[in-house]
């Protein structure tokens, strides 16, 4: 016997029982967003390397650590996707998207890819839902975004989640916040900061604030606070990102030292959390990216945009089933089996889901079968029923009696029965 192959580290099989929750949130998120106006976009997992070193920054955790990376049979460096808004703009920009005045907005789904330890909710394979607003510099864009995103997790059903909103500054505003940062960092004792973030200090000190190691989240709290460096364009914007949520009637809680994990956010960011799946508690997050069209090339126009970890907000989902079949087509006596597949075939053009038995068996593991793929009814095909071109219906959930009808007559009781 061959040595059978197992998966790599890291990644997931998601069999139909996964898999349905994920097509869960697909369709719900298609549902909500598209009620916003957004449209999907599509976007290779491949993308040469320079993307990401020019989008996130070198000096982060993702571009530094974490991402797949390798030399193509050309010797170029491609990456796969360690997050969708980079490649989402090079799309725009590539496909010269930009009108004057215009706005676009796109959402997206698909997997990232980032060489991690693997956790629960965090695969090295995991997959995210993303929405990017390209075009509008107004404030109303990013409380609309977050709008949006509340209302996708409403109709998922979550409720039990809480939501953090903080403004980073401009590029205006900013260099003094970071002097500040530096300033404060550059009193504390060397060996009291990471390895990682004694260099973070100067190089980027925005990103100590981002650390997870205790002893650095220890620190921050008394670090100097973002929202005490805005400009008077940042701080109104800031405020009218908040009056609209307020007045939509959405709790949120401000954290000043919410600066998310990538370098092109400034203004607005937000992160939405739950305490129930551990330590790793976002689910998703965003926030506002004006610099980042034209850091890649493009016209200088603002964006904004999120994302949500699937596999995160599965944990907090628990099972969702797929549709119930409306049917299970039950072969008693092998002349059938023919029969039954064109039955079948008939129905599901009529718009009805369900299976059918491909060989005879006994009526009890037949009527097994159809239990357990939860079938609405079990249509029953043995000798009696080939002879006459018949069909015995028995309903699987509620109290209606067996009924041997025609085809046709099977057909007009399963609709009917799904419409009820």
């Amino acid at each position: 016997m061959s040595k059978k192959i197992q998966k790599i580290k890291g990644f997931a099989d998601l069999f139909p029982e996964e898999a349905a929750i994920f097509s869960f949130m697909e369709a719900k998120a298609r549902n909500a967003f598209e009620r916003f106006g957004f449209g999907e976009l599509r976007t290779p997992v491949l993308e040469k390397t320079e993307l990401f070193q020019k989008s996130i920054g070198e000096d982060t955790d993702v571009v530094g650590k974490e991402m797949f990376t390798f030399p193509d049979r050309k010797g170029r460096s491609l990456t796969m996707r360690p997050e969708a808004t980079a490649g989402v703009i090079r799309a725009f920009v590539e496909a010269g998207k930009h009108q004057p005045g215009s706005v676009a907005k796109y959402y997206s789904f698909g997997p990232m890819f980032r060489y991690e330890r693997p956790q629960k909710g965090r695969q090295r394979q995991f997959h995210q839902i993303n929405a990017e607003i390209i075009g509008a510099p107004e404030p109303q864009s990013d409380a609309e975004l977050i709008l949006m995103l509340d209302t996708f997790l409403r109709d998922l059903g979550l409720k039990k989640l809480s939501i953090e909103l903080n403004s980073l500054g401009c590029p205006e505003c900013r260099p003094t916040y970071r002097r500040a940062l530096t300033e404060y960092f550059n009193s504390l004792p060397v060996d009291e900061l990471c390895e990682d973030c004694r260099r973070r200090k100067d190089t980027n000190p925005l990103r100590v604030l981002d650390c997870k190691v205790p002893a650095c989240k220890e620190l921050v709290k008394d670090a100097p606070s973002v929202t005490d460096h805005l400009c008077a364009e940042c701080a109104d914007h800031f405020a009218q990102v908040r009056e609209v949520l307020d007045r939509a009637g959405l709790v949120y809680e401000l954290n000043p030292r919410l600066v998310r994990g990538l370098d092109y956010y400034q203004r607005t960011t937000f992160e939405i959390t739950s305490g129930d799946i551990g330590a790793q508690t976002a689910v998703a997050g965003g926030g506002r990216y004006d610099g980042l069209v034209k850091h890649l090339g493009g016209p200088d126009v603002p964006a904004t945009g999120f994302a949500c970890g699937m596999e995160r907000l599965a944990l907090l989902l628990g099972e969702q089933s797929a549709d119930q079949p409306d049917f299970y087509i039950a072969v008693t006596a092998p002349k059938a089996a023919n029969n039954a597949l064109l039955l079948a075939q008939e129905l599901r053009l009529a718009g009805l889901g369900g299976q059918v038995s491909y060989s005879a068996g006994s009526m009890k593991s037949r009527l097994r079968a159809a239990n357990r793929i939860g079938a609405r009814y079990c249509l029953i095909l043995g000798e009696e029923e080939n002879v006459d071109h018949t069909v015995t219906v028995k309903d699987m959930v509620g109290d209606s009696p067996q009924v041997t009808v025609t085809p046709e007559q099977c057909r007009q009781l399963l609709l009917g029965g799904k419409k009820r």
